[in-house]
């Protein structure tokens, strides 16, 4: 008889909460056996094996629950994957070997697992290419989308003339996401508006590292959108009364504003389901501004951006939905 294949893989980290909790408990009660796999564990707590012969290719995770063979996996969620916890006495230059080695070893277990047949959300390498800030808003300009003027660049002089093209009403941010969970503690740079005072600093930060300068668009309200397959599941934010949080919302303090149901013109929904399956993805997080006007401006897609929030607070079925990807059968997800 074929394997059963009923284990799902949920790759994470040791600080992730809710959201993994949440999609393993909806996989429990669709008939599926969810193991988490806290990714900076490996490899002090866990162990991997990826084996190549003559009569093909074996992969085995062996965990405190016991073996897990390839071909038992049905499908895998990237949630999270980090790098590993190690010994901070080990010497920087070995250490940084053992974590880019460690690293290998596991993209090479996951490449056997596809390869065993396996689906992933989202699928492996899908990540790093639909990640690329400019060529998101290519895409999503190609595909019918409203975005902002953008600017990437560590040339002083161009953002000084991109300051003057927009009128002084610029942003700053950075082309790479930082945070790993909805409980922060990583490092993290906002969204920044920038004003004149501001522009002989860059001067000097800019040798160091270009960054992403874009038109500030007035808003009466901002959407995430967790975007899974062809579902397209909304909450809205008001961050607009916020001192702190009025260029990024996710500076506001949890008394000044709360996420509420938000919604999505059908065309502006069609068009954000083609650009995330343009750049390969099952699943991710789009942020919206929605302008005094009504327009809706596109400013990104995350492919592993947060929505936590929108489920505790709003109910949106978010863990639902990734939990019939996993589970289903058949093709890609």
């Amino acid at each position: 008889m074929p394997p059963a294949r009923d284990i799902v893989l949920l790759l994470t980290h040791s600080g992730d909460h809710y959201t993994v909790d949440r999609v393993a408990q909806e996989l429990s009660g669709r008939g599926v056996r969810p193991l988490r796999v806290n990714t900076d564990g490996f490899p002090s707590e866990l162990e991997l094996t990826s084996a190549l012969g003559g009569e093909g290719g074996e992969v085995l995770l062996r965990t405190a629950a016991g073996d897990v063979r390839g071909e038992d996996v049905r499908s895998v969620w990237l949630r999270r994957v980090v790098p590993p916890r190690l010994d901070e006495s080990l010497e920087p230059g070995w250490r940084d070997s053992c974590v880019r080695e460690s690293r290998a070893a596991l993209e090479g277990v996951l490449d056997g697992l596809a390869a065993a047949g396996c689906r992933f959300i989202n699928p492996l390498g899908a990540d790093a290419v639909a990640g690329n800030k400019p060529r998101q808003l290519r895409v999503a300009r190609e595909v019918g989308l409203e975005v902002p003027r953008t600017l990437v660049t560590n040339d002083a002089a161009r953002v000084r003339s991109f300051f003057a093209q927009v009128h002084g009403h610029m942003v700053a941010k950075m082309l790479t996401p930082l945070t790993q969970s909805m409980s922060g503690g990583q490092p993290f740079v906002y969204t920044s508006a920038i004003g004149p005072e501001h522009l002989e600093e860059l001067e000097e930060g800019l040798r160091y590292s270009p960054m992403v300068f874009q038109e500030r668009i007035d808003k009466a309200r901002e959407l995430r959108v967790a975007v899974v397959g062809g579902r397209c599941l909304v909450g809205a934010i008001n961050a607009t009364g916020s001192s702190a949080g009025q260029v990024d919302w996710r500076r506001t303090r949890p008394d000044e504003c709360q996420w509420t149901p938000g919604e999505l013109p059908e065309d502006v929904a069609a068009r954000l389901v083609r650009l995330v399956a343009a750049l390969g993805l099952v699943y991710g997080a789009a942020d919206f501004i929605v302008t005094p006007e009504g327009r809706h401006v596109f400013l990104e897609v995350n492919p592993g951006g947060e929505w936590g929030m929108l489920e505790r607070d709003l109910g949106l079925p978010i863990a639902a939905a990734l939990a019939d990807a996993l589970a289903s059968q058949g093709g890609t997800p």
